[in-house]
């Protein structure tokens, strides 16, 4: 049972895993702190300061709707997914550049293979 659990955990799926898990708890404090204290401050100011509010957590609508907190959540969605599409769109870049730098069987290599398996056969 001790073998199976550790082919289990060291498996490169797991670790993979748990190190993404990692990261991204790290990358969530790094988003908090984007929106809260730049993109707030910045694109929200006249807003907020419209609203007496400093923070965007504090706006409530009817006095019990907290639709500051959904709005804030909605902004750190957004530039999550934004940036992860950045991280994919260059990962399929370098993909597309290995793939095309990939080198071209010739035919004729091709034909002499078809010519060989055709014989063991």
């Amino acid at each position: 049972m001790m073998k199976e659990f550790k082919e289990f955990a060291l498996k490169g799926n797991v670790v993979d895993l748990a190190i993404g898990v990692i990261i991204g708890a790290a990358f969530s404090s790094i988003v908090s702190s984007l929106v809260d204290d730049v993109i707030t401050p910045l694109l929200l100011k006249p807003a907020l300061q419209a609203a007496n509010l400093q923070d965007l957590d504090k706006f409530t609508i009817l006095g019990a709707v907290k639709i500051g907190k959904f709005l804030s959540a909605v902004i750190k969605f957004l530039i999550v997914a934004f940036i992860l599409f950045l991280i994919v769109k260059g990962i399929n870049r370098f993909k597309k550049k290995e793939e095309a730098a990939a080198p071209v069987t010739p035919e004729d290599i091709i034909l002499l293979r078809e010519i060989r398996d055709a014989l063991k056969k």
